[in-house]
This record gives C-alpha cells, sequence and structure tokens, in this order.
C-alpha cells in the first residue's frame, strides 16, 4: 500500500500502577505500512479486548512478554487482507490474529493469521469460535472434568468466558450456578445462558448462597475472579472437586499482589485438584473443539453473545468496560465494515 493511507494506533504510554486508565495511552498517526514477502497487509475491522489484557502491562514475565511502552497496544482482531505476499491468502480474504490497536497491520502469514470461513458471522470467532469458546471448552471439559448431574459454579459468568462455560455446563448436563456482578446480570445468566441459578456477588453473602443454592457442596469450580470469590468456593468443595484457574480478573489492577486464598489447606482435607491453565495448550486440538460447538451451535445449545462498541477513537474507553463490569458477553468494537476496497480490484 503506498503512504498515502495514514495509520491511526493507540499506543501504550506508561504502565499503570494500580487501575489502569485512558491516560495510559496515547493516539497517535504514522504512514500505513505495506507487506513483504511472506506477509499480509491487514485492514482491522473488529478488535477483541480481553482481561488478560491487563496483565501483560505488568513489566513482569507472564507467559507472553510484557507489553512494551511506546509500541502499539496488542490486541487480537478481525480484519481484511488489502495486500498479500504470502501464499494461501488473498486480498479481501477475512482474517483473525494478533494485529492491534491501529488501523493497519502486517503479519507473517505463517504466524497465527487464521483465513475466516464466510459461512459464519465473524465476531464469532472472537467469542464462542474464539479464544474465549476454546478457554471455555478445555478450561471446563479438560480440566474441570465434570460429569452430568454434578454441580458445576462458574465466577465472572456474564462475561466472555464465562458465558460460554455456564451453557458448555449446561450442554453437558450439569447443574449450573452463575456468580455475576448486579441483578440484571444475574438475571441474563439464568434467563439467556441456562443457568440453573446465579448470585449477585455484588449484593449477596456469597459463602451462604452457595451453602443454599448448593447444600452437598461443589463438584467443578471454574474460576474467571480469584481472589475472596476463589476462596469462598475453596470453601463449599466437595471431596474429590476441580478447581479450573482460568482467570483472575480481581486482582489484575491490584497495585501490590493481593495475598492468596487463606483456606488452601482445604484442597488437602478434601482432597480437591486445582490446576491452571492456557488454551494455548490445546492448539492441537482447537479444530476439534470448533466442530463440537459449531454442532452446539447448529443446534441451537450455544449462542454467541458479543458486546459490540464503534469508534477508534473509543478503544481504550472499551478496554475499561471489562473492569468496570459494563460488558455483557465478549466485549468487541467495531472499526469498519467489509468488504472494504481492495486496491487494485
Amino acid at each position: 500500500m503506498s503512504g498515502q493511507a495514514t495509520n491511526r494506533q493507540w499506543r501504550l504510554i506508561e504502565r499503570p500502577i494500580g487501575m489502569v486508565g485512558v491516560q495510559h495511552f496515547a493516539y497517535r498517526e504514522e504512514p500505513a505500512p505495506s507487506a513483504a514477502d511472506g506477509e499480509v497487509l491487514v485492514r482491522t475491522l473488529y478488535v477483541s479486548f480481553d482481561p488478560a489484557m491487563r496483565a501483560f502491562l505488568h513489566d513482569r514475565p507472564s507467559y507472553v512478554p510484557p507489553q512494551p511502552v511506546g509500541e502499539v497496544m496488542r490486541a487480537g482482531a478481525i480484519g481484511q487482507v488489502l495486500e498479500s505476499k504470502a501464499s494461501g491468502f488473498a486480498a479481501g480474504d477475512l482474517v483473525m490474529g494478533g494485529f492491534g490497536w491501529q488501523d493497519y497491520a502486517v503479519a507473517n502469514a505463517s504466524a497465527g493469521v487464521m483465513k475466516l470461513p464466510p459461512s459464519r458471522p465473524m465476531t464469532d470467532y472472537m467469542s464462542v469460535l474464539g479464544g474465549t469458546g476454546l478457554t471455555a471448552y478445555f478450561g471446563l471439559l479438560d480440566v474441570g472434568r465434570p460429569k452430568a448431574g454434578e454441580t458445576v459454579v462458574i465466577s465472572g459468568a456474564a462475561g466472555a468466558t464465562g458465558s460460554s462455560a455456564v451453557q458448555i455446563s449446561r450442554i453437558v448436563g450439569c447443574r449450573t450456578i452463575a456468580i455475576a456482578g448486579g441483578e440484571a446480570k444475574c438475571r441474563w445468566t439464568v434467563e439467556a445462558l441456562g443457568a440453573d441459578a446465579a448470585i449477585d456477588y455484588k449484593h449477596e453473602n456469597l459463602s451462604a448462597r452457595l451453602g443454599e443454592l448448593a447444600p452437598d457442596g461443589i463438584d467443578v469450580y471454574f474460576d474467571n475472579v480469584g481472589g475472596a470469590t476463589l476462596e469462598a468456593c475453596i470453601g463449599r468443595m466437595r471431596m474429590h472437586g476441580r478447581i479450573a484457574l482460568c482467570g483472575m480478573i480481581s486482582t489484575y489492577n491490584d497495585a501490590t499482589p493481593t495475598p492468596g486464598p487463606s483456606n488452601l489447606f482445604e484442597l488437602i482435607t478434601r482432597r480437591v485438584r486445582m490446576e491452571g491453565f492456557l488454551a494455548g495448550d490445546y492448539v492441537p486440538r482447537f479444530a476439534e473443539a470448533r466442530r463440537a460447538i459449531e454442532g452446539w451451535i447448529d443446534g441451537g445449545q450455544l449462542k454467541s453473545f458479543v458486546d459490540v462498541q464503534e469508534g477508534f477513537e473509543n478503544i481504550p474507553k472499551t478496554f475499561m468496560r471489562i473492569f468496570s463490569g459494563a460488558n455483557v458477553g465478549k466485549q468487541t468494537l467495531k472499526i469498519a465494515d467489509p468488504p472494504l476496497p481492495v486496491p487494485g480490484q
């Protein structure tokens, strides 16, 4: 692409200490890049927002390197190929990859760029058929290993991964208790997702409500929150229960590390297995999981719930929504609608 096009960007300019805010990012413009051999030039259409992105802003080791200060904020995105110098990709293709908070990105086509089939809504590949749905699938089924009739508790149940996990738990025949913030979200987890019951952690005593709703204990706890919620659920686990540690959003904005649960000894007395996992552990099985999820979608058992904001200027503010609890389902932002004009066509 010629240098005439402007590439709008949002860059990290300061590492947050405590709660992340829009002041930690700055708007920049530079000429749009061009693809080199083996690369594709992508115009971003939708940007993905995930809680783990906050963890990457710390200057300490994680399962990915820290987000560099001064560079475009990393993020998953869906885009359209405008220029291809890579086999298997052509101008006009819809693709998903780590394109970041910018209008245009060049990416090595062999490094994590996925061509999207035109048969399903693009945003499904950010939600139930993307990282969040795959995380829920493997975390619940492979780590939690629920059996039909067991009691499953899911925190962050109105979020992207949680909403998928609630539906999958229901599909496999488990009694499912959702934990969410606020009466409206709790009602939504029951009416839209099919949870058997919901607990409003903002206005109810979580431990007491777990005792009422799961008097015989919890078989599987899918944790998206950490902190006090994890501690309360540990205290209600059944003998040989399983805890799948997916995320700990309640601690991501802490200025200093939060002490862990005070009741870990109960994991020993009740022989509870607690295991952390990443969806990336299961990359060789992604196709298997997507086939199963597509079957559930086509059968009307599983739905994609996507919260779509709009406007490039609103990208940092939209990131804040997942920490204030404003989003329901997967948080995304639309920059442009396809199909975009393709140079030379």
